[in-house]
């Protein structure tokens, strides 16, 4: 029977509506739309689409994909389709859908009108199995799936025959409306697809097309009790949608020539062709969702987003900007053979954009009490500090300063190390855009632990600078004690430790470390979750959701330290 495709008008210009990335270089999958088009074929249509599953978050692997499909339609003017794999009703939810559509949103892509489930098209694939059933193409099996299993055979031994293989097409025809009208229990029969069980690709040995499932699916609620299986359904719906290019990741290379089959065996106009390339593997990272609602589920993360997670919602959550994350993806690639990137190059890209845009600030993040006994007790002065060196026309901040501050504990040793340029006893140091400092005295409380510093400061040092040629060697922000905003920290590092987690790999335990009582310049009181700022000589840092009036949190980004470009050098 002949099927209707969807969004079949020619291709359409760019009209703005997703981000073209640049034109270089030119990748294989541009080669073969290049060379498509230059022969005519779809009738120099291109058009993509994004199909994940709704049983999980979406991580930065499936940012690489999402870049490339919508990328690839918009540097050659044409579409792209998001659509629900949602096949197996059983470990979908709505949650995941509306997740994965912020996600998309975010990365900066939309899909116009263009959003399709799987289960729009449960009464074609139906008929599409029935088609199949009436060629002689399909039928209906009682094994149980250990049996399937059995007969499948190995990569080195050809499978057996099901001993149901050869039944006539009315009994299959029967069977398949019964499967459908709920007469059998669940795994009790399945309708495979009638190839060859001999074939060398284990794929193409019969593979189930259809199985009986009672569960509730999230859109069609209990209307089918048999759902297709992704290999059938997925040709179907691109050829119903009249893609042209189906772009996967080097998974589904073997799932290709039955991709082809079912397209060869029903009757479309369309014949969209399936191309793969490598996924993305980051190092100290799991790209597995599996693997990740374990993670979750164990309670070793803290859900979904948190920001240690590879999740977009977690990477999101921890600042990091779409615009770095497109860039990154654009600078990897795309691969026909698997690889791992180094997750530094990921945090190069964070940076390299932060640095343009986050405000700076500074924060103390464990701080030491230093009282400058010689500063007049009421006086407050107001020091000007640049908002972005970066972006001078972002103009500049008032800092307040006053007779006590707090300065970072790391910037004060009693007995320094040679190469420390700190602050020490009798020692000078540079409070950034404010004074000279030198320490007089040292406090230490019972336990011997140091609770305060007092100092005395240079009046004609005002900016941080003066004209008699002493040379200063340290710089150390700082915050007012009088005018601090108290905030909490929380300092995320890489989920694993191992370059590359296996199997039985924990979750690092220092991954995360909260710092409570930091102390902050008075103006990021009134900042709100999703801001990003550069904690001067700290690194990166967004305001996290948890924040709350009177309470502000921040996540740290990523640090100032970038050894990509060290390795670049």
């Amino acid at each position: 029977m002949e099927k209707t495709q969807l969004n079949q008008a020619p291709s359409e210009a760019n009209n703005g509506e997703n981000p073209v990335l640049s034109q270089e270089p030119v990748n294989f999958i541009q080669e073969i739309i290049n060379k498509d088009r230059e022969t005519g074929k779809h009738g120099g249509r291109v058009h993509t689409r994004f199909p994940p599953e709704p049983n999980g978050y979406l991580h930065i692997g499936h940012a690489k994909a999402i870049c490339l499909d919508f990328g690839i339609a918009a540097k050659n003017g044409g579409l792209c389709n998001l659509r629900f794999d949602d096949t197996n009703p059983s470990k979908e939810d709505i949650e995941y859908v509306e997740s994965i559509k912020e996600d998309i949103r975010w990365l900066g892509f939309d899909w116009g009108d263009r959003l399709y489930f799987a289960s729009d098209y449960y009464e074609t694939m139906y008929q599409c199995a029935e088609e199949l059933i009436n060629k002689g193409k399909a039928y209906v099996c009682d094994l149980s799936p250990e049996q399937i299993k059995e007969y499948r055979g190995t990569l080195t031994e050809p499978g057996k025959e099901s001993p149901y293989r050869n039944r006539s097409v009315a009994e299959n025809l029967d069977l398949f409306r019964r499967m459908r009208n709920g007469e059998f229990p669940d795994g009790s029969r399945t309708l495979r697809a009638k190839i060859d069980m001999a074939s060398p690709n284990i794929n193409m040995r019969d593979p189930v097309i259809y199985r009986i499932l009672r569960a509730t699916h999230h859109r069609t609620g209990d209307k089918w009790c048999i759902y297709p299986m992704y290999d059938f359904a997925h040709p179907i719906s691109d050829a119903l949608e009249g893609i042209t290019h189906s772009l996967c990741t080097l998974e589904f290379e073997d799932h290709r020539p039955l991709y082809d089959w079912v397209l060869d065996n029903l009757s479309f106009k369309s014949r969209p062709q399936q191309i793969e390339f490598a996924r993305l593997n980051l190092t100290h990272t799991l790209m597995s969702k599996r693997k990740l609602l374990e993670l979750v589920k164990q309670g070793a993360v803290n859900g979904w987003d948190d920001p240690r997670m590879p999740t977009i919602s977690g990477i999101r959550r921890r600042g990091y900007t779409p615009e770095s994350i497109r860039v990154f993806c654009e600078r990897i690639g795309v691969a026909k053979s698997n690889s791992v990137v180094d997750i530094a190059l990921l945090e190069h890209c964070v940076r390299e954009d932060l640095n343009q845009k986050a405000p700076r600030a500074m924060v103390v993040l464990r701080p030491l009490k230093v009282i400058i006994d010689n500063y007049p007790d009421d006086l407050v002065e107001e020091f000007e500090a640049e908002i972005n060196p970066e972006n001078p026309e972002l103009g500049a901040r008032k800092v307040p300063f006053s007779k006590v501050l707090y300065i970072e504990r790391d910037d004060f040793a009693e007995n320094p190390p040679k190469g420390f340029f700190r602050l020490a006893p009798g020692r000078e140091i540079r409070l950034k855009y404010a004074y000279y400092i030198k320490c007089e005295r040292v406090v230490k409380d019972e336990t011997g632990e140091i609770i305060e510093l007092h100092c005395t400061y240079d009046p004609a040092s005002r900016g941080g600078w003066t004209n008699d040629g002493r040379k200063v060697r340290g710089t150390s922000h700082w915050v007012s004690a009088a005018h601090a905003v108290d905030v909490e920290v929380r300092l995320y590092d890489h989920l694993f430790r191992e370059e590359v987690p296996g199997p039985d790999s924990v979750v690092d335990p220092d991954s995360l470390v909260t710092l409570a009582g930091c102390k902050a310049e008075p103006g990021l009181a009134g900042a709100l979750p999703g801001d990003r700022f550069q904690f001067l000589r700290q690194g990166y840092f967004c305001v996290d959701k948890d924040s709350a009036p009177g309470k502000l949190v921040f996540n740290r980004t990523v640090s100032l330290k970038d050894s990509w470009s060290g390795k670049q050098k």
